[in-house]
């Protein structure tokens, strides 16, 4: 059997982002790696987890593309899940966030933000789909 166990963004600054998702979301720290190369964090039953665009770069000789607050945001999203959309937005964005979509409600009942992390990367904040 196979499972979805996590997602590795690649960041300027593990411990940075951790700290982001923390207070901009409440997860907790699992695991920071000694040398603060690599994190973890819980959010449910799949990891967020950061890498170092250095520790990247080493385990992917042909390069990749990094993310940042300059240029469009990549083609994916993280996508979190909350009742309180418009409230996780507005945390959000305090603790660091760039708005990119205030909280609007999609035809099929859905209420959905979108912002951007410290690093760039695109974060969905939406209501259950019911």
């Amino acid at each position: 059997m196979i499972k979805f166990g996590y997602t590795i963004l690649y960041v300027q600054d593990v411990n940075k982002s951790i700290e982001f998702y923390e207070k901009a979301f409440g997860f907790q720290r699992t695991f920071i790696a000694p040398d603060g190369d690599y994190g973890e964090l819980t959010t449910g039953n799949t990891k967020l987890s950061f890498a170092s665009v250095k520790l990247a770069k080493n385990n992917l000789k042909n390069g990749f593309i990094e993310s940042d607050l300059n240029s469009k945001p990549f083609g994916i999203e993280i996508g979190f899940v909350t009742e309180a959309v418009g409230e996780t937005t507005e945390i959000a964005v305090a603790a660091g966030a760039v708005l990119v979509e205030k909280p609007k409600t999609k035809p099929w009942g859905q209420v959905v933000s979108y912002v951007r992390d410290p690093d760039g990367f695109l974060i969905e904040i939406c209501s259950p789909m019911n």
